[in-house]
């Protein structure tokens, strides 16, 4: 067997436009769409086979009472940071079947922050995927990230509606 088929420069293209679409395309407040939010103000450093790396600089609407970034935020700013990466090398975007997050340190309001998604292993319909999430200028570990993502239908169906 050879090496795997170098993807297309469209999918790494449409991976940076989906993320920079989802950060910018509404401004925080009602109605919202749920995956925006967390990316609100997200700059795309690199998007690249198999690799997304953001930057965020840490909103007031993502805090918590204490001024930290709020976990539930950070889950879902990795987890499209994730999708972003599979799809720099498939062209879809896929679902979470097993997400695993670890906090090592908080990172404040105003904080800037950089978000590594990188596909570590293909699996059938499976993709693994881990984020590492650092403060920018101490590279202190905020967060790492571990996931398993599916395509939530072979390549090439069609809904029956």
């Amino acid at each position: 067997m050879g090496a795997p088929a170098e993807p297309p420069a469209w999918m790494a293209a449409a991976a940076r436009r989906w993320l920079e679409e989802a950060g910018a395309t509404v401004e925080p407040g009602p109605g919202r769409a749920f995956n925006a939010l967390p990316l609100s103000g997200v700059r795309v450093s690199l998007v690249e086979k198999g690799r997304a790396v953001c930057s965020l600089r840490v909103p007031p609407h993502l805090t918590d009472a204490e001024g930290n970034w709020h976990t539930g935020a950070i889950a879902a700013a990795a987890d499209d940071v994730c999708a972003a990466a599979i799809m720099s090398v498939e062209g879809i975007i896929k679902v979470s079947v097993h997400y695993d997050i670890s906090y090592f340190a908080p990172a404040k309001l105003h904080d800037e922050v950089e978000m590594d998604g990188r596909v570590v292993e293909h699996k059938g319909r499976m993709t693994a995927v881990t984020v590492e999430i650092r403060k920018k200028e101490s590279r202190e570990l905020v967060a790492i990230g571990r996931q398993w993502m599916t395509a939530s239908r072979p390549s090439g169906s069609r809904s029956k509606i």
